[in-house]
């Protein structure tokens, strides 16, 4: 049965990691926003699974905003390197990053 948004919306808002990860394998789809949340969820996790979470990210980033550059992908690298140190700095220019681009 698929999961109701709000459902995940809901678990994503909480921080509720385990939750999050659960309902977003009954949905059809993540946006590349939520995915981002997630990603936020994730730096304080096992590394691999950050960094697997952050080249996921990325990889998305890339193919789903139209005409990226190799600049914004290095930015939103360093970005994601920095979240776990510093998460305000770094998801206020990831967010930057999504506005500009009309990812939502």
């Amino acid at each position: 049965m698929p999961v109701a948004y709000p459902t995940f919306r809901a678990a994503l808002d909480a921080g509720d990691l385990s939750r999050v990860l659960q309902l977003a394998k009954s949905m059809p789809s993540v946006t590349l926003r939520d995915a981002l949340q997630v990603v936020l969820l994730m730096r304080t996790g096992p590394e691999a699974q950050y960094d697997r979470a952050c080249v996921r990210w990325l990889g998305r980033f890339a193919l789903e905003v139209r005409g990226v550059t190799l600049e914004e992908l290095q930015s939103a690298a360093g970005a994601l390197d920095t979240l776990p140190d510093q998460p305000e700095l770094a998801m206020s220019q990831l967010q930057k990053m999504c506005i500009q681009r009309g990812v939502g």
